[in-house]
């Protein structure tokens, strides 16, 4: 890709590695953001530091969703990977997009699943209560991971002892919505990819031959009638909602207990005060998000403060640079449950690529700490603080053991 355009007495745009930006993206961000417009990355893209262009992008014309063009410049062209990136409406833009997601919008819809939150509550709870006499567990597997994939399964009428199978599937194929997978990755990601394809399409078939009043049947009977969609962009979204039930909100939930147990004082009025959950859980979204970034391609020639982002380029619109930055958030390294928020959560996206599971995750974060909480008991976390790795795309966590008295 060609340098970016820079007026004479503006220095050139800093081009950083993905070592350079994984080593501390707050730090590289809060460095750069207020001298930069963008920082480019060791592979070409261009990465969005600041709030009003990061929001700005999310409906500009002049960008849209990537689709296939990020595998295709990593050289994967065929196989399960590429059949599901064509196919699913994480990477469609216009009409296609549309056709995909209009199933599925009325079944995700906030009064739908508000009527969840007893469910996942009483799930929530009953996490808790199977670790209670161990006066320990593993935050992630045991707890955080759980809770969504459990309440998708529920969702999706998927039994409960097939948790494990389609969450490990779940999670191998969601690297492709990551930048930390490598070419020897590629096969383990792609057998999983098609295993999960296959387990959705079973359910598929099942649901039409035997209908249930559910969610999974209900799509169904919307896919038949609307006659807009081939068969297996009917699974791929499937395997779309799957995926967005899963690794981001495991992430998340241990991220904000982390946060959260680390600050006493603010733990201490959380469990005096319920109304106060909410408010957490939007912030340690803010603070420490579990997608650090939205991927927008420029459809022409792009000029922010003078320097040029060239037709064709892949643009990394940094929600984690964004979200601290103090021109929408004052005071943006500091924890803080009180402060003014836009009303849209600016993690979950926005236009017509707005998350759809959006009510749904925040119901499971809400859910997930109120049990901690509601518990009155005294946790500490015993591997020392959390490890989250990657500057963009879907974060990942390491595991982190919590124990209590």
């Amino acid at each position: 890709m060609t340098t970016p355009e820079k007026s004479p007495s503006s220095p050139a745009v800093p081009i950083l590695s993905y070592a350079e930006l994984n080593a501390n993206p707050h730090e590289v961000y809060q460095a750069f953001r207020s001298q930069y417009p963008y920082l480019r990355r060791e592979d070409g893209a261009y990465i969005i530091l600041r709030a009003k262009d990061v929001q700005a992008f999310l409906s500009d014309p002049r960008t849209r969703q990537v689709e296939t063009e990020a595998l295709a410049a990593r050289g994967i062209s065929s196989g399960p990977i590429m059949e599901f990136v064509s196919n699913s409406m994480l990477f469609s833009n216009g009409d296609a997009h549309r056709r995909r997601r209009h199933p599925l919008t009325k079944s995700f819809a906030f009064r739908l699943m508000a009527d969840l939150r007893p469910k996942i509550r009483t799930l929530a709870e009953e996490l808790l209560s199977e670790n209670i006499s161990a006066g320990k567990m593993k935050l992630r597997d045991d707890y955080a991971a759980l809770i969504p994939a459990i309440t998708i399964a529920g969702v999706l009428g998927i039994p409960k002892a097939d948790v494990p199978l389609f969450t490990s599937m779940a999670y191998q194929v969601s690297r492709v919505l990551t930048t930390s997978w490598t070419p020897e990755d590629v096969p383990g990601m792609e057998a999983a990819t098609r295993d999960l394809r296959d387990y959705a399409a079973n359910l598929i078939a099942e649901r039409r031959r035997l209908p249930r009043n559910d969610f999974l049947s209900e799509y169904v009977a919307k896919v038949d009638e609307d006659a807009e969609m081939s068969a297996i962009e009917a699974v791929m979204q499937i395997v779309s909602v799957i995926l967005g039930g899963s690794d981001t909100t495991r992430a998340a939930i241990v991220i904000q207990t982390s946060l959260l147990i680390e600050r006493p004082d603010i733990w201490q009025a959380l469990c005096a005060d319920p109304e106060l959950t909410a408010p957490a859980v939007a912030e340690a979204l803010r603070y420490e998000p579990s997608v650090g970034s939205i991927p927008r391609l420029s459809l022409e020639e792009i000029v922010l403060d003078g320097y040029a982002i060239p037709r064709g380029s892949f643009m990394v619109l940094s929600t984690l640079s964004s979200m601290r930055d103090p021109d929408l958030f004052p005071n943006p390294n500091e924890f803080d449950l009180l402060r003014d928020r836009p009303k849209w959560h600016p993690v979950f996206g926005g236009g017509e690529h707005r998350c759809l599971g959006e009510a749904l995750a925040k119901i499971e974060m809400e859910e997930a700490l109120s049990a901690l909480t509601r518990s009155q008991l005294k946790f500490k976390l015993q591997s020392g603080p959390l490890r989250i790795h990657g500057h963009a795309g879907i974060r990942s966590v390491d595991e982190l053991e919590v124990q209590w008295m």
